[in-house]
């Protein structure tokens, strides 16, 4: 039973000591400066064509693709 209550000391010893070494203890990491060097692809092409016309749009339709009232029921 002596054993018992000492493991069992020790245990709840540990856990507070965890707690406290969580709370104060020093873990603030050291800071340095890094300069790494990014080359960027973009994938752009070399050159755009100067007169781009634009996609023609789509017809309008008479029904809309959304109902009106989100609310209503089917």
């Amino acid at each position: 039973m002596r054993l018992l209550k000492l493991i069992a000391f020790l245990v709840v010893a540990a856990l507070i000591a965890l707690v406290g070494y969580a709370y104060f203890g020093d873990m603030a990491a050291d800071s340095r400066q890094m300069r790494v060097p990014v080359e960027l692809d973009l994938d752009l092409p070399a050159a755009a064509p100067a007169a781009a016309t634009p996609a023609p749009a789509a017809p309008a339709s008479d029904t809309p693709d959304e109902p009106s009232d989100p609310d209503a029921l089917d």
